[in-house]
């Protein structure tokens, strides 16, 4: 080996030496894995995943097609992901919301009020047209003897009856049918049994009055109305017998913070993402149909009041 040679093996293994400890060096700013790839939380511009719910109120395969839809809609128009994080029941959904497990939730008029309630700063965010002014239905099964009545006071026929609620949070399943039962004189103490049933939802409640396991109930007229165009009700065995007078109803409500996570103006774009689904969309009219609505509007705390007065008149609210 020349002496030319010997210097230029020499210099190579010098350089080999100090490049060594930068290729073996972990990163240490905070951002690498364990494989050195930088995580996804740590990506400029990541935003967090939006988690939205929703009360079950309806049967699962529903809820999860139609909340489905609408993450996948707001995915889009708000450039954030999001997911539908389902829950077991009314009470699930006001804790998930109360301990910032759900950013934004399809509640009932009283689980909203709830839920707000416990979380200082959050607010009623859009309804369906049709929440403005919502009814219940009173329904039976014919077997029972009773017949449908057009005056409030007819209510009284249920005393001695089988009858059952629907979920014990829910507003147009039991919170303003009790209200109105209580208008007319009766008392919950006053149906067979010296009490009335709880079904968990609209759906099972239709399904036990048409069975005949209960005398009568009360439904979400919407359920009602959609069922019966479904033609999942059997007019033989249960029938309508009487609607509510009309009360605010379902509301998003969403948390107070969003803005300082997702950037300034973002609660007011998530209204505007609902108020501007339209018909003429192919996606869109599938989440209106759904929701059995033409449209939504922008929706107040204040338009609940009633609801919080009737839920605190009957110890839902404290």
């Amino acid at each position: 080996m020349t002496t030319r040679e010997r210097w230029a093996v020499a210099l190579a293994g010098l350089l080999l030496i100090g490049l060594l400890p930068t290729a073996c060096t972990p990163r240490t700013d905070g951002n690498a894995g364990a494989d050195g790839a930088t995580s996804e939380a740590a990506r400029p511009n990541e935003k967090r995943v939006l988690r939205i719910g929703a009360i079950p109120d309806q049967n699962p395969e529903k809820l999860n097609r139609l909340y489905g839809l609408v993450a996948d809609e707001l995915s889009e128009q708000l450039e954030v992901p999001v997911r539908f994080v389902p829950v077991t029941d009314y009470t699930a959904a006001v804790s998930a919301f109360r301990t910032g497990d759900l950013d934004l939730v399809w509640f009932g008029g009283l689980t909203g009020v709830q839920a707000w309630l416990q979380k200082p700063g959050a607010r009623a965010l859009a309804q369906r047209d049709i929440d403005r002014s919502f009814h219940s239905v009173f329904i039976a099964n014919p077997r029972s003897g009773l017949k449908p009545f057009e005056d409030q006071s007819g209510l009284q026929q249920l005393k001695g009856k089988r009858f059952t609620f629907g979920s014990e949070s829910s507003t147009s399943g039991r919170l303003m049918p009790q209200y109105y039962l209580t208008q007319a004189g009766v008392a919950l103490s006053d149906f067979a049994g010296g009490n009335p049933g709880f079904s968990g939802s609209h759906d099972a409640l239709i399904a036990l009055v048409q069975s005949g396991t209960y005398d009568a109930g009360v439904v979400n007229e919407e359920v009602w109305l959609s069922r019966l165009r479904e033609g999942k009700v059997d007019t033989d065995q249960v029938v309508a017998i009487w609607r509510t007078p009309g009360y605010a109803n379902y509301t998003w409500v969403v948390q107070p913070n969003l803005d300082e996570e997702y950037g300034r103006g973002f609660t007011e774009r998530l209204e505007q993402a609902f108020t501007s689904l339209s018909p003429d969309n192919p996606r869109q009219a599938q989440i209106l149909e759904l929701f059995g609505a033409e449209t939504f509007v922008p929706a107040s705390n204040e338009q609940y009041e009633a609801i919080e007065a009737v839920g605190r008149q009957i110890g839902k609210i404290r």
